[in-house]
């Protein structure tokens, strides 16, 4: 009768380490992530990738990376247990088919102007929509953030509105100072005229 080998049990568990309650140490670590950048991040946008080449997603990245805004393709399970403990259900109908998120730390505008500049160049990426000062929006809002002006045009606007009154103001002190002066010199010759004629 021929012996069957038997093989040495794996000590290692399969699935990885677990945390007390039992579950994979990995993916509540994941949810954990998620959950902190979808509550504290500028601004995020959900992309679909699908059709975008290994060389597309690089200098994506990289572009993004340009605008600090991290671009991350996550396990959908695992993004929408993150989505709904940040208090954002509304992204979980969102999150279907092979989904990557960006997470925006710097100008939300420039990083959804960098997006939709992208997708105009390979349009297989598809922006699904956006979370931003609190809101969800679906695509169609998302793509309406990148013709926003950006933060910095804003504010050297806002700049400009209380600098040209301040300007104005400044001139008018000039052309008085201007016209005060004027009227010394003009005044300064008469008086040297009168005595003269003495």
């Amino acid at each position: 009768m021929a012996r069957t080998r038997s093989f040495p049990k794996s000590q290692k568990k399969l699935g990885g380490a677990k945390t007390p309650d039992g579950h994979r140490k990995d993916k509540v670590d994941a949810v954990a992530y998620l959950t902190d950048k979808l509550r504290n991040s500028a601004a995020v946008f959900l992309t679909e990738y699908r059709g975008l080449t290994v060389h597309e997603l690089a200098d994506l990245r990289v572009a993004l990376a340009k605008q600090d805004s991290e671009y991350k393709v996550s396990k959908n399970t695992l993004a929408r247990i993150a989505a709904k403990e940040a208090g954002f259900d509304q992204l979980i109908e969102m999150l279907e088919g092979p989904v990557a998120i960006a997470f925006t730390n710097g100008d939300a505008v420039l990083a959804a102007k960098e997006l939709s500049e992208f997708a105009k160049k390979a349009p297989a990426l598809l922006i699904k929509g956006a979370l931003f000062e609190g809101h969800v929006f679906d695509a169609a809002g998302a793509k309406a953030i990148a013709a926003l002006e950006s933060r910095d045009v804003m504010l050297s606007k806002a700049a400009g509105m209380f600098i040209t009154p301040i300007q104005q103001t400044a001139n008018v002190f000039a052309a008085t100072l201007n016209n005060f002066g004027a009227v010394l010199a003009s005044y300064k010759d008469k008086l040297a005229a009168s005595g003269e004629a003495a």
